[in-house]
């Protein structure tokens, strides 16, 4: 029998899916190639340079600047 994954079944969901990356427990691995990519795509659209070597916290949190400098808020915005 396939294991459910419980957290997927509580109400208030949106507490797992918006995490502060500071608490993430992988935070302080480099990026990843995807948020690397992205992070390229936005800083030229911004006129911007990404700083090399991030983690992934620290990308995330950049790609949140990033996104709201050049108008791509993911899901309309938090």
């Amino acid at each position: 029998m396939a294991r459910r994954n419980e957290n997927a079944q509580q109400p208030n969901s949106q507490s797992n899916t918006i995490k502060d990356p500071d608490e993430w427990t992988t935070g302080e691995e480099p990026m990843t190639g995807a948020q690397e990519s992205y992070l390229h795509t936005l800083a030229t659209e911004a006129g911007e340079e990404v700083e090399p070597n991030l983690t992934k916290a620290e990308a995330s949190k950049r790609i949140d600047e990033l996104r709201q400098k050049t108008g791509k808020e993911a899901g309309g915005g938090r």
